[in-house]
């Protein structure tokens, strides 16, 4: 036997060609007229109008995938808080001063915003350099 005598056991079905003339004759099974019948026709699929018209959402692409952090103020400390306190997330969330997210401690970040006099402890909460001067100033503590 040679290698052009080989032949398929199975012959392959083959896609049938429709609308390039000659074939089926007249339309070639592409019924009459239309955009259907012409070469190279694509039809935009329903949904792809409905999307489109879809308004695109601020900052879609690039959503932050850290939490933000929530800023109290060096004033706020002040007003609430007396001396020898100590000032952390939990301490800050009984005050009032700031809010559970989705029932979780959030991250906070004290900021230089206002005076302090008050001699307070700081602790599990980042600091801004300037606040930090300002609590170290009036006798404070910062740990992180």
């Amino acid at each position: 036997m040679q290698l052009h005598q080989l032949q398929r056991n199975k012959k392959a079905k083959s896609k049938k060609r429709v609308g390039r003339g000659g074939l089926r004759g007249k339309t070639s099974g592409r019924g009459h007229k239309g955009q259907k019948a012409r070469s190279g026709h694509s039809i935009r699929p329903e949904i792809r109008d409905a999307i489109k018209k879809i308004p695109k959402q601020r900052g879609y692409k690039f959503a932050s995938v850290s939490p933000k952090s929530v800023p109290v103020n060096l004033s706020s400390i002040e007003n609430v808080f007396s001396a020898g306190d100590k000032v952390s997330p939990k301490t800050l969330i009984d005050s009032g001063l700031v809010n559970r997210r989705k029932g979780k401690i959030p991250t906070i970040k004290i900021l230089a915003t206002g005076k302090l006099s008050k001699k307070v402890l700081v602790s599990g909460c980042t600091v801004s350099e300037s606040a930090k001067g300002q609590i170290e100033k009036a006798g404070g503590k910062v740990k992180i």
